[in-house]
């Protein structure tokens, strides 16, 4: 029996069926054959190259891998995502993005610990992961119009996105809220002052930079209040963002520099409103009062709801600020306000484009009155206002 009868024989029975004793029987079938692997894992790349014509990008399969399956398919969904990037060119796309190159890079560590097992579970791993993969649905294609090149004046390892690093790590460090909300809000002040350098700079060099966009991954427990902690956060940073609950994860369009900030801030910020949660909770179960889930929904709600007023005030401060130079001589600060509205329109031209039908959602389980409190009282810590430019 060749290979391919075999391969062929194994997803006949397997893959489009849902019962273990056809997974078992697939299983049998490959693990009885060991020609046949090499045909597996040439099948397994197709179906990756099958993901990426469907719109998905390596981390968002990594992701949803994840959250359906366990860490061996995630393993093997990795190495199987390298090895499709390494074939020869004329069979995959030559140069891939920037943020497709990053993903792929955090891939290939999961890539090098593909743990040995015997070749019946192998081969379990496989057909499981091959009907997640053939089953995923069409998502919405993220990369940049035809023709259009994307922008050239954005540099990922800036000085600036350095410091902005700096100071997340050491708020999700501090074991003091203040300090945190306070440092968070020093990163989000320097995010708005890079945004507006890059805008301008943008069009003072006639750049034809295009809004992009990327997915972010928003995991239970108690993913809508973290969904609307990441719109916050991206409408903060000129962004727009909508929740694809289903499949786990928010699609945010924006300026390059600008969904950088986004990603940095919102994991930063998650990291910081489940450790204000923590110590409300270890604060009411000493008061007698048992933790509960509706105490960390409202909670999280609240600290969504609040932050977003407070980085919000911190960004529009910069623009004023930088506006207001413009009565000093400053070079473009009078093209400011232009501009930003420019990039909006173009923002939010993209977003429809991409999302022409989108609807709204009520967050649901915020009944608790103390948890919404505690929760805004954690964001209100956070006293922001403009702070003098760095020379």
């Amino acid at each position: 029996m060749s290979t391919t009868s075999t391969v062929d024989r194994a997803f006949e029975t397997a893959l489009y069926a849902d019962t273990d004793a056809a997974l078992d029987t697939g299983a049998s079938l490959l693990a009885a054959d060991s020609t046949a692997d090499a045909e597996l894992a040439r099948r397994g790349r197709e179906f990756v190259a099958g993901a990426w014509r469907r719109g998905w990008q390596p981390a968002d399969a990594v992701r949803f891998a994840r959250r359906e399956l366990e860490d061996a398919h995630v393993r093997l969904l990795a190495r199987l995502i390298v090895e499709e990037h390494e074939q020869p060119t004329e069979r995959r796309q030559p140069s891939p993005s920037p943020r497709w190159a990053a993903q792929l890079d955090e891939i290939r560590a999961l890539a090098g610990h593909l743990s040995r097992t015997d070749r019946f579970s192998h081969a379990t791993a496989a057909l499981e992961l091959y009907r997640l993969l053939l089953r995923l649905p069409t998502l919405e294609p993220l990369d940049r119009p035809q023709g259009r090149p994307a922008t050239t004046v954005h540099h990922p390892e800036s000085r600036m996105f350095t410091r902005i690093r700096g100071l997340l790590a050491k708020a999700e460090a501090t074991e003091f809220p203040e300090e945190a909300e306070a440092l968070s809000a020093k990163a989000q002040e320097l995010m708005a002052r890079h945004s507006i350098d890059e805008a301008l700079l943008a069009a003072r060099t006639h750049a034809k930079d295009v809004p992009g966009a990327c997915r972010i991954g928003v995991d239970p427990p108690y993913e809508t209040a973290k969904a609307v902690l990441l719109d916050a956060v991206a409408r903060a940073n000129r962004c727009e963002a909508v929740w694809n609950e289903p499949l786990g994860f928010s699609t945010v369009v924006g300026f390059e520099p600008d969904l950088e900030a986004v990603e940095l801030l919102y994991t930063s910020l998650l990291v910081q409103a489940t450790t204000a949660m923590t110590k409300a909770e270890a604060a009411q179960r000493k008061g007698g009062r048992k933790r509960t889930k509706t105490f960390r929904q409202s909670f999280l709600a609240a600290y969504a709801h609040r932050i977003g007023d407070r980085l919000a005030e911190v960004a529009e401060a910069q623009v004023a600020e930088t506006a207001g130079a413009a009565g000093t001589g400053a070079e473009d600060a009078g093209d400011l306000l232009p501009v930003l509205a420019a990039r909006d329109v173009a923002v939010r031209d993209r977003f429809t484009h991409l999302f022409p039908d989108t609807v709204t959602t009520r967050v649901r389980g915020v009944t608790d009155a103390v948890g919404w409190r505690q929760g805004a009282e954690a964001a209100d810590r956070a006293q922001v206002g403009v702070r003098p430019r760095l020379p």
